[in-house]
């Protein structure tokens, strides 16, 4: 059931939480295993410097974002209740502030350029930048969606939007449009997904702008605008390093590897974020059920995302040329890297929506603050070792970050340190086990065919994972066997 104001009520919240789950997974793992082969697809076809332009431009582009938003659409999602006069105040200041930066984004193109130290990064910028409009047309309907839980809307429209965009990007790449390419694959992303959001919240506008609700959203959305902010800035820097110390061929090697990581890790878990910040909004006044919720919560989210990010780590070596052809094999380490960072970093995802749900972006904004500068002074210094150099630096930083969050959440939801921290211990040992015994078996399966390698070390690293966690995440690995047993069953039902 839905009350008045979008938000489901204490009855259903379990019920639509996972069936909100299921379908974003759903939806991630059609429009991620599709744009994974389009991305093995367009690695082959481009070069690692179309790439790193795309990387550049997609760099800024998020940050803009930002400013559009202002975090009005995380206003929305978690507000104890909303009124029309809000919801209008936030579509016109994002549409308007959209139009201006787009103008803005177009006329400091070539300072951008400069900064990057990459030639023609400009006309791709250019190029990109009508994105902004696009994004700050849908971001209310978007945040109205998400309010009311109805992902399974959302994972069609998004998943429609992926699969048209990924085919628009291999045609033109057939074509020999090289970087253009990917320009036109954003295009077609962003337009569809537009489309879909507005068609489907059938919500519309009316005149009407009040400085006073501008004002009270502004107070809590600058904060969330100044946590995006700081983690693009930090990749903008980043990014910014590695061009102009090694070239946009190895921030090309970067980005693929990024992506091959973050990859892995939406199939697994992209759900929980975007889920997690409306459940525990509506929790957070219920202190027992807040702390039982995240425990049950992190459990899981270690249970069911890093059996594949262990995977990518120990067969890497032969997944990469596999997938991406032999001018790749410099993303070997640096996937390696970012394959075990994730492993610690899975669970600022859920923490990240914990405080959000809690109405404490402020808090989290401190540690991001302080998380992504200690990256960016690291990537300075490591960025003189190579690209594998800057993500062993991450994954040093990764490490340190997971401890502060420790504390965070004990102060956050009154829960012990340990019985915070303890998750996380058992979930290291579990991939650390899982990971030798992948790497050993792989070792052995050498002689094979590269698609048996993998798949030997892959399926070891997931037995033993599994076992591992049904002894040390007991509960939740339970949980986890329960629900896809359900699943099955329903099924087999409707079959």
């Amino acid at each position: 059931m839905v009350n008045d104001d979008g938000i489901a009520t204490p009855v259903s919240l379990t019920t639509r939480a996972a069936s909100s789950i299921g379908w974003l997974t759903a939806q991630t793992w059609a429009a991620k295993i599709g744009g994974f082969a389009t991305m093995i697809l367009l690695a082959r076809l481009l070069t690692p410097a179309d790439f790193g332009l795309v990387a550049v431009a997609m760099s800024v582009l998020p940050l803009v974002y930002l400013v559009a938003d202002l975090g009005f659409g995380t206003f929305l999602v978690q507000a104890d209740s909303l009124q029309p006069i809000m919801v209008r105040t936030a579509f016109w200041y994002s549409l308007g502030s959209g139009v201006v930066l787009c103008a803005g984004l177009i006329l400091t193109a070539p300072l951008l350029e400069a900064m990057f130290g990459i030639t023609g990064a400009a006309l791709v910028i250019v190029a990109v930048s009508p994105a902004v409009v696009f994004v700050s047309l849908g971001s209310v309907p978007t945040a109205l969606l998400r309010r009311g839980m109805r992902f399974r809307a959302l994972s069609l429209q998004n998943g429609a939007a992926a699969i048209a965009a990924q085919a628009v990007a291999i045609v033109l790449a057939l074509a020999g449009a090289g970087v253009w390419a990917l320009v036109a694959q954003m295009w077609v992303s962003q337009i569809i997904g537009l489309a879909g959001a507005w068609i489907t919240s059938r919500w519309r506008p009316g005149r009407g702008f009040s400085w006073r609700q501008f004002r009270t959203m502004a107070a809590f959305g600058t904060n969330v605008m100044a946590v995006n902010g700081v983690a693009l800035a930090h990749v903008w820097a980043e990014n910014a390093i590695v061009s102009n110390v090694l070239g946009a061929s190895a921030l090309g090697q970067l980005s693929v590897a990024q992506r091959l990581v973050q990859t892995t890790q939406d199939l697994a878990g992209s759900a929980i974020a975007p889920v997690s910040t409306v459940v525990f909004a509506q929790v957070r006044d219920d202190p027992a059920r807040l702390r039982r919720g995240y425990d049950r919560a992190i459990s899981m989210t270690y249970v069911l995302i890093t059996p594949a990010l262990t995977a990518v780590a120990v067969t890497a070596p032969v997944l990469v040329p596999l997938l991406f052809g032999p001018q790749w094999t410099q993303s070997i380490g640096v996937t390696q890297a970012l394959a075990i960072a994730a492993v610690f970093a899975v669970g600022a995802m859920l923490d990240h929506g914990l405080f959000y749900g809690l109405g404490r972006p402020g808090r989290w904004l401190a540690y991001a603050v302080v998380v992504d500068v200690g990256a960016v002074v690291v990537t300075a210094f490591a960025v003189q070792s190579g690209i594998t150099g800057v993500a062993v630096g991450f994954l040093a930083v990764a490490v340190l970050a997971t401890i502060v969050r420790w504390f965070l959440v004990s102060r956050a939801i009154g829960l012990g340190l340990w019985a915070v921290a303890r998750r996380t211990v058992a979930v290291v040992v579990i991939a650390g086990v899982a990971g030798v015994a992948g790497w050993a078996v792989g070792a052995m399966a050498a002689p094979l065919p590269a698609v048996l390698q993998i798949a030997a070390a892959g399926a070891t690293v997931f037995v033993v994972h599994l076992a591992l966690s049904s002894i040390l995440l007991r509960g939740a690995f339970l949980e986890v066997v329960r629900g896809v047993r359900g699943r099955v069953r329903r099924m087999q039902g409707a079959v």
